[in-house]
């Protein structure tokens, strides 16, 4: 599964109703949203992962228990119920991955999606510990170490070849959102918003 199958799949429907629910927007609204937080998230784990000591980090981080996976499984009662847990782990995530730009990361989210600077923040803290469930639980099954992280995040980003076959989806999707330069390429987009 890759993560646009995550997310038009009932773990992502999940997502949005919360989301929507919770920083009262429409369902439209927060598609839109989560569509263009979550590759601003992963880009700056890519981002992280060039270093040699990023990419322990972040190998090390998913090693946790926290971050196995089954999160994942218990989405809808968790967020449901005690959401504030799960975005306080999710501001300590951001910290981790945007440093001092996360503030210039939300600015530019808040600007794709014409959604208030004010919801943007909670949303990415809801979006970081699903975004490190999702990968504890890619890293694995696909038994990944910190050396292939990159490649596990580029292929998640639509850099795969498996992306590229089945096209379209919500990468895509957010692609022509986040590609300003009409590159074809996201990724540079995206790490340009986070510098």
């Amino acid at each position: 599964m890759d993560l646009s199958e995550l997310l038009s799949g009932p773990i992502g429907q999940t997502v949005i109703n919360n989301v929507s629910r919770q920083l009262g927007m429409d369902e439209g609204e927060a598609a839109r949203a989560v569509g263009v937080a979550l590759p601003a998230i992963l880009g700056g784990l890519q981002r992280n992962v060039q270093s040699q000591q990023g990419a322990q980090s972040l190998d090390s981080a998913l090693g946790d228990d926290r971050h196995d996976g089954s999160l994942l499984e218990n989405l809808g009662s968790l967020l449901g119920g005690n959401a504030q847990l799960v975005s306080q782990d999710g501001s300590k995530i951001l910290g981790h991955i945007f440093g001092d730009s996360k503030p210039a990361v939300e600015q530019g989210i808040s600007q794709k999606t014409g959604i208030s600077l004010q919801k943007i923040g909670p949303l990415l803290a809801l979006l970081a510990p699903i975004v490190m469930a999702y990968l504890g639980k890619e890293k694995r099954q696909t038994n990944t170490n910190a050396g292939g992280l990159g490649d596990l995040l580029g292929g998640l980003l639509g850099g795969g070849q498996s992306q590229r076959r089945s096209g379209g989806g919500l990468m895509d999707m957010v692609g022509g959102l986040l590609d300003k330069n009409r590159d074809g390429n996201v990724l540079d987009d995206i790490l340009g918003m986070i510098k």
